[in-house]
């Protein structure tokens, strides 16, 4: 255990350690340590005001402050460089992340390259050309209608200062529109399960340019790329286009890819092959 590295999870929007637990338990069986990162208002620091518990009361709900509210990238880059660095301590580490959380893994690459011995996304956000907001202009996303979560959305969200999601809503359409984006290979039981592990507030910020991979040193840490062949919520088409712009910026170290079946969230309710995928990463 000592000369295998550690891996350290970062979780996306609106999610928190707990979605990484099946995982986790597949990479202990497999002789693998592995730690999970709340970020800053995630897990038990997120705010699940009365209003949000059946019956909702959604007129409360839109006025509740949230905990997450001001919370920044760079406080998420803080909490993840913090475990890096008590992780560190017991040897190599291999920095993971899904979704959203690959804005906070690349900006502690640029920040802190000596703590991390590789860097995963496992289709995840790697700003290089562009800031994560804008890659949703590109063809990339075409098929992508961040509108179809409207109905959901809770409050307005520059005066919480956080955007506010009701995952617990009945709405048929509403659910099907999420299940379509994240989890359109799962059934409806697995789907609600995790849904259900979802918080309510995320924050705002999802960085600026400043934020982006930077070649000298981001650009320095072995990396590799999980794509999701079936992920509608980060489209195939961008994953690869940010696979594109990462190598043409290092070009002597480019992404190591690697691909997995299924949806934006299969990988963490049927663990066994990502665990094998990374434990592999690990013996290398």
């Amino acid at each position: 255990m000592q000369n295998l590295p550690t891996f350290v999870f970062v979780h996306g929007a609106f999610a928190n350690s707990f979605s990484f637990a099946p995982l986790q338990a597949e990479l202990a069986l497999l002789g693998h340590r592995s730690v999970a990162v709340d970020l800053p208002g995630h897990g038990f620091e997120a705010t699940f005001p009365a209003a949000y518990q059946a019956p909702q009361d959604l007129h409360a709900l839109a006025a509740e402050p949230g905990s997450i509210k001001g919370v920044t990238l760079a406080d998420n880059v803080a909490r993840v460089i913090e475990v890096l660095e008590r992780a560190k301590r017991n040897g190599p580490t291999i920095l993971v992340a899904h979704s959203r959380g690959g804005s906070t893994i690349t900006a502690v690459g640029n920040a802190r390259p000596e703590l991390v011995d590789r860097l995963a996304y496992v289709s995840a956000w790697c700003p290089v050309d562009l800031d994560v907001g804008d890659y949703y202009a590109g063809p990339e996303m075409a098929d992508v209608d961040p509108g179809a979560f409207a109905p959901a959305v809770v409050g307005n969200p520059a005066e919480l200062g956080l955007l506010r999601t009701n995952f617990r809503t009945a709405d048929p359409v509403v659910l099907a529109a999420f299940r379509q984006a994240f989890a359109a290979d799962l059934t409806d039981d697995e789907f609600r399960t995790f849904l259900n592990t979802f918080q309510p507030d995320e924050n705002l910020d999802v960085g600026t340019s400043a934020d982006r991979a930077q070649a000298a040193s981001w650009g320095r840490i072995p990396r590799t790329y999980v794509r999701l062949a079936d992920d509608a919520s980060i489209p195939l088409a961008m994953q690869d286009r940010m696979i594109r712009e990462a190598d043409a910026l290092t070009p002597d170290n480019p992404f190591e890819v690697r691909t997995l079946e299924g949806s934006h969230l299969r990988w963490l309710v049927h663990p066994k092959p990502a665990a094998e995928l990374l434990a592999h990463l690990a013996t290398r």
